[in-house]
């Protein structure tokens, strides 16, 4: 991983609804690298939010940039399929939410999209183990799924470096992504654990300046 070779990803989640696609070009402008989708399906996480429409009208609206698609849902394998041919550049799901993670996995790599994992605060790392070769990101969640807004578990940080240890092992060009109460206070410990790609949306969104929220977010990384 190049040493500067940092990604923030704002998500929409946070930001406003009836003006979506100026929000998300605007965040773009002001320095943010990928748009971060969080798809809750009021079973898997006590949330409903947004679908595969939505991810097709920000490419119909002119967005080309990287669409980063965390899938909070189960069963994960149809939306996710459903999301690719909606314009999604990486799908990530819990392996919980699967029958056949291995299976799952290479459904979505098959059709030339990238992807990805994510753990829980309290989800131990072993099925990471057996696919660490498969997958091209890891994202540890540093909040319980389900809403935006919510506090950083500090006893996450123990879990991105163990993560960033398997990645080094691995010599695989995987990306380690944290989601869930990043801000300028968190965003520096975060890195410091050994994360390289930051979902941030109400800390970016809830802010009058994005694109100096964006540059001070940077300026706190380690």
């Amino acid at each position: 991983m190049s040493e500067k070779n940092y990604i923030i990803a704002p998500s929409i989640l946070a930001s406003d609804f009836a003006r979506l696609g100026d929000e998300v070009k605007d965040v773009l402008n002001a320095g943010a690298d990928w748009v971060h989708f969080d798809v809750m399906d009021n079973h898997y996480v006590p949330n409903l939010t947004i679908g595969p429409m939505v991810c097709k009208a920000l490419r119909d609206y002119g967005i080309k940039e990287f669409i980063d698609v965390h899938l909070m849902i189960d069963p994960v394998d149809e939306l996710a399929q459903s999301f690719i041919k909606a314009g999604a550049d990486l799908i990530s799901f819990h392996p919980e939410a699967s029958k056949h993670i291995h299976r799952s996995i290479h459904a979505i790599k098959d059709k030339e999209c990238k992807v990805g994992l994510v753990y829980n605060p309290a989800t131990p790392l072993h099925t990471l183990e057996n696919v660490i070769n498969d997958i091209d990101l890891v994202l540890i969640m540093s909040v319980n799924p389900g809403f935006g807004g919510q506090s950083f578990i500090h006893s996450s940080l123990e879990k991105i470096s163990q993560v960033r240890k398997m990645i080094d092992d691995s010599g695989k060009d995987i990306r380690l992504e944290v989601d869930g109460g990043i801000n300028k206070d968190t965003i520096g410990l975060a890195s410091k654990a050994g994360a390289d790609t930051f979902v941030a949306g109400s800390a970016i969104f809830n802010t009058e300046n994005y694109e100096q929220t964006i540059s001070e977010l940077r300026s706190k990384i380690n």
